[in-house]
């Protein structure tokens, strides 16, 4: 923990920190962003129990699972053949805001299902939700480091 000589010392911190402010908060929600898209982006190919308000996967279907052997893939791996959904799950952070999303089509009508008969498999929505203690936890640790004068991009300790 950083200690203060004097309080004139204590005000010049103060006065960085409050130049860094805007800053760490920027950081932090890119941060939170990058925490959901990992998160996201590990839960293909395995199935998804309920998470909060979204639904437990449902079973491929023999059809889509027959389609994926002929084709050459594992037949039992959920929205997970080459990686190109995975990999269209990106992070747009500006300032204070961030969205984790996927430009593919095929995320739309996988995460709320079609009337076609595809049932959602929502992996965006519950990587957001469960997201939330280790982004909590990730921006503790931000913050105090930063008060601390430890430095706020790469927090070395843990307040979980």
């Amino acid at each position: 923990m950083k200690e203060f000589a004097s309080f004139g010392s204590f005000a010049r911190h103060l006065v960085v920190l409050a130049a860094e402010g805007e800053a760490v908060s920027h950081h932090i929600t890119k941060e939170g962003a990058k925490i959901i898209q990992k998160d996201a982006q590990k839960r293909l190919g395995e199935y998804q129990d309920y998470a909060g308000p979204f639904n437990a996967w449902a079973p491929l279907a023999d059809s889509t699972k027959a389609d994926r052997v002929a084709k050459g893939f594992p037949e039992d791996e959920p929205l997970l053949r080459t990686g190109d959904l995975r990999d269209s799950i990106v992070v747009d952070a500006h300032g204070n805001e961030a969205v984790v999303a996927s430009d593919s089509e095929v995320a739309l009508y996988q995460e709320v299902g079609t009337d076609r008969g595809i049932p959602p498999r929502p992996f965006l929505g519950p990587a957001a939700f469960e997201s939330k203690h280790p982004i909590g936890v990730k921006a503790a640790n931000t913050l105090v480091a930063w008060i601390a004068g430890l430095g706020w991009k790469r927090p070395t300790r843990s307040v979980e």
